[in-house]
């Protein structure tokens, strides 16, 4: 058929088009990362090495804001105890999510689709508002206590719910759920329908079956799954504002105060470049666990 009908021949692809064509998708496709993702951080390092003196930054490379960082007593312990609470928000959203997503995978026909769509609709919902629902329900006057104030558990409203760093792991283990049952949902997913009908057959029961297939089979997800709330928590500054009072103070509210309340953007980039790099060094972990489990 000829080409002035409209259809493109068969064989026509990638050999046909011309040099031009190819070196302008060529160009996108490296350009568009290299000027939106690349260079700013690029640009963002570059300033982690200035300092700010009497309210002016002085463009002079040091590595003063790296030092205050490791020296000054304020910022290494939160920092840590920041690593320690999305560790926490991690584990109980993998501990939570699995379940659910067992039962979304063991589902027949369409319901296992529209049940899965029910947990994935919340992320499509205001961050704020999901924020301020779970502040309702743990604040001083908030529906949990009420509960406990009416039953009788309680004889007043409990004040260690809300503005602490409990409450910041509580909320973020809710807030990001979703985003850890959606991995294991789809590890469970790829699972061979064959390979448990063949362990059943060999008469292995069912806690047997998901000792030795469904779990390690699944184990690829649950890490993905446990990195993905680690990295989203780690980075996370409206929760611990909202929920974490005084007492609830996070490495990402250090890092939105250098930027939003003391104008010393050379730190806030310095320590947003140290949590950078431990992003880097947890996802580097992951990918190499996945590699030597592939290899065995």
């Amino acid at each position: 058929m000829s080409l002035r009908s409209g259809v493109i021949p068969i064989g026509a692809g990638e050999d046909d088009r011309s040099p031009t064509y190819r070196v302008v998708t060529t160009v996108l496709a490296y350009a568009l990362p290299l000027v939106f993702i690349v260079l700013p951080l690029g640009l963002f390092l570059l300033q982690s090495f200035f300092y700010v003196d009497r309210g002016t930054e002085v463009h002079e490379l040091t590595l003063r804001n790296y030092v205050r960082f490791f020296s000054d007593a304020a910022f290494v312990p939160v920092f840590l105890r920041t690593c320690l609470v999305c560790v926490a928000v991690a584990a109980i959203s993998v501990i939570f999510a699995y379940p659910i997503a067992y039962l979304l995978a063991s589902l027949e026909g369409r319901r296992k689709y529209v049940l899965a769509l029910v947990f994935v609709i919340p992320l499509m919902m205001s961050y704020i508002i999901k924020i301020y629902a779970i502040r309702a329900i743990l604040g001083g006057n908030g529906f949990l206590n009420r509960i406990l104030v009416f039953v009788g558990i309680v004889d007043q409203p409990l004040d260690f719910l809300i503005f602490n760093l409990q409450a910041v792991t509580l909320t973020l283990s809710v807030l990001l759920l979703p985003f850890a049952i959606l991995p294991i949902f789809i590890a469970l997913e790829r699972i061979p329908r064959n390979i448990l009908d063949a362990s059943a057959d060999l008469g292995a029961s069912s806690w047997q079956t998901f000792r030795r297939v469904i779990w390690p089979l699944s184990l690829q997800g649950t890490i993905v799954a446990a990195t993905f709330t680690f990295v989203l928590a780690l980075g996370d500054f409206v929760t611990p504002q909202m929920v974490g009072g005084t007492s609830g103070m996070t490495f990402g509210r250090i890092i939105y105060t250098q930027f939003g309340f003391a104008f010393n953007w050379p730190f806030g980039a310095a320590l947003s470049v140290i949590l950078l790099v431990l992003v880097l060094a947890v996802l580097l972990l992951t990918s190499l666990f996945g590699r030597a489990r592939h290899q065995l």
